[in-house]
């Protein structure tokens, strides 16, 4: 059984730093690409940074590039994603999601098969 869990939201101050993990069992962490979502209150879902574990290939939207990193430790299982500094319409329900890694560099939620829960992210003074 493929199994995604999310940890690691929290409230933070605006400029202030957050680190995601993202665990992964049950599937070939190698064959895989790992994607960060987040979704704001009233908002769709939307992608922000996805790896390649693969390659160690990365993508990240305009909006978190410069700002946020994603990365990998294979043989934990486990992807971070460190979040720098931080603004308040960052917050939202952060989620992390699996798919095969052929599609490695979409931002589409419908293009992933599996999900973690979300994990809640908080920025404000």
């Amino acid at each position: 059984e493929v199994q995604l869990q999310a940890s690691g939201g929290g409230l933070v101050q605006p400029g202030g730093s957050l680190r995601l993990s993202c665990v992964g069992s049950g599937f070939t962490f190698d064959d895989y690409a790992i994607g960060w979502f987040r979704q704001a209150p009233g908002k769709a879902r939307e992608g922000i940074s996805n790896i390649d574990l693969s390659t160690g290939n990365k993508y990240y939207v305009n909006s978190v590039k410069d700002r946020f990193t994603i990365s990998s430790d294979n043989a934990k299982n486990t992807v971070y994603l460190q979040m720098n500094s931080l603004k308040p319409e960052d917050t939202a329900v952060y989620y992390c999601a699996a798919v095969l890694a052929e599609y490695a560099g979409s931002y589409s939620p419908a293009t992933y098969d599996y999900w973690g829960q979300g994990t809640q992210v908080t920025v404000s003074s």
